[in-house]
């Protein structure tokens, strides 16, 4: 009799990364000065007449094995940085290295080579996929595409839907429009594993999903990534799957990053304005604990003409003159460990009245919401 998914999942995993080129503490993917704006025309002449500022310098490493978590609120830029890192979209100015090797560059990795090693898994699980094709083409296509016969792409087609908790001899044949919300999402992982990528860009993978299928889905990721040693970059609005599945986490306002840094420091002992007060706007599961007030008033500004120095001032209680004359940066992260923040009051001397006293004097989110 043939195993069952559930007992399989208990075998043990391989070690190591066989692909590996630059060593453990190689990064698995360096991002120096991302940058695109959207260009917006108008006039009898269709003429550009401003341009939306989407991703604006934003630079981040992403270690090997991890798991990065990225959040921030709707517009801005998540889902633009990450059709940047796989090239759907082109980028206006910045630099990508994968694993040693500058991405898209004479002497380096090209765009095709890099789609091998990194994938994604995009929020819409049904207009990802093919209507017309059944799941099993569907997860065979990018073999085929990258040069194995129809048989190996077929067998590895089935292999990876028996891996995600689908069993071949039901859903190979079945269409897009035959499966629930969670099945198609698990057809798009096992899509995305079809060419053994070693990187995972997963865009709001779960947040279509009700909260049993999304555990469930959660738990899945969890087992692919050590049976596969993948890497992953996990986009979503959920601070909680992103408290419990993350490594690391990094915070977007308005096209910039603001906050870099481990989970447990981050959701313990956040620095900057913004990811404070994005944290207190979860909603506690105990009725004695209600937000009376709102963590975070207004809404953010316009991307095409956003605010001069520190794009969050003018949403910010701490906001004074040097943040609106000097836009703060965020660093240089020396280490898995450390924690950066682009905030004047993270940086001694410059200015800010509350700049240099530590983190944890400032109010904390598990403070606030007690």
């Amino acid at each position: 009799m043939t195993p069952r998914t559930s007992e399989k999942r208990l075998q043990p995993v391989p070690s190591g990364d066989p692909n590996d080129r630059g060593g453990k503490a190689q990064p698995m993917l360096i991002v120096k000065g991302l940058k695109k704006y959207f260009p917006i025309h108008s006039g009898a002449l269709n003429r550009k007449t401003a341009e939306v500022k989407a991703v604006d310098e934003v630079s981040f490493t992403v270690m090997k094995g991890e798991t990065l978590g990225v959040v921030g609120e709707s517009g801005c830029g998540k889902s633009t940085l990450a059709r940047l890192l796989m090239h759907l979209t082109p980028k206006d100015k910045g630099s990508l290295i994968f694993d040693g090797e500058g991405v898209d560059e004479p002497t380096g990795l090209s765009v095709r080579d890099l789609r091998r090693n990194l994938q994604m898994v995009f929020q819409d699980s049904y207009s990802s996929l093919n209507p017309r094709l059944p799941v099993e083409e569907s997860i065979a296509y990018g073999p085929r595409v990258h040069g194995a016969s129809k048989a190996e792409a077929k067998k590895t087609a089935r292999e990876l839907l028996e891996k995600v908790g689908l069993r071949p001899d039901l859903f190979a044949a079945r269409y897009p429009h035959e499966l629930s919300g969670g099945q198609k999402q698990r057809v798009n992982i096992a899509r995305a594993l079809a060419l053994n990528p070693r990187m995972l860009i997963l865009d709001e993978a779960v947040s279509a999903l009700d909260k049993s299928v999304e555990a469930q889905v959660l738990n899945l990721l969890g087992y692919l990534k050590r049976h596969f040693n993948l890497t992953y970059m996990f986009i979503s609005h959920d601070l909680h799957v992103v408290q419990w599945i993350a490594d690391r986490v990094l915070v977007m306002y308005l096209g910039q990053v603001v906050e870099i840094g481990p989970v447990d420091a981050i959701y313990n002992r956040a620095k900057h304005p913004y990811t404070r007060a994005l944290l207190n706007s979860r909603l506690s599961m105990n009725p004695d604990e209600r937000v009376e007030t709102a963590p975070l008033v207004g809404d953010p500004p316009n991307p095409i003409n956003p605010p001069s120095g520190c794009r969050f001032r003018r949403r910010c209680p701490h906001a004074e003159p040097v943040c609106e004359a000097k836009s703060p940066t965020l660093g240089i992260s020396l280490s898995e460990a450390s924690h950066l923040a682009a905030c004047h009051m993270d940086v001694p001397g410059s200015g800010h009245s509350l700049a240099g006293l530590p983190a944890a004097s400032l109010p904390q989110p598990a403070q606030i919401r007690q």
